[in-house]
């Protein structure tokens, strides 16, 4: 390892140990953040929920599970829980545009005025 490599290691490690200054910009990130993340958080567990409800309807249809629980005839009811885990994966993105929408209205004017002072 020649010099230089040494030095921009020697660096790397020790700016893991600096503390750094919270600026502006960091503040800008984590109001971003802010707003995207709830509704993150909703999509992905609401959209897994789907998912799963959606696939216990399949599987009660394509398996034998529904006759080993003791259903006669497991045809109508898994298609409904299936049909009800496809309008929840259905209404999950306008969901998602709708909390995030309401999200932006909220701390829009915050992140406005912060990025203004940034671009200056």
């Amino acid at each position: 390892m020649n010099r230089n490599d040494q030095e921009f290691l020697v660096q790397k490690i020790r700016s893991e140990y600096t503390e750094k200054e919270h600026t502006q910009l960091d503040e800008l990130k984590a109001l971003d953040a802010k707003v995207k993340r709830p509704a993150n958080v909703f999509a992905y567990v609401f959209g897994s929920l789907s998912a799963i409800i959606m696939g216990a309807g399949m599987s009660l249809v394509m398996t034998d599970i529904g006759k080993t629980i003791g259903m006669s005839n497991p045809l109508v009811p898994s298609i409904v829980i299936g049909v009800i885990g496809m309008i929840m994966a259905i209404i999950n993105y306008p969901m998602y545009k709708r909390i995030l929408t309401s999200r932006k209205k909220k701390y829009g004017e915050e992140i406005l005025k912060l990025s203004e002072k940034l671009m200056q």
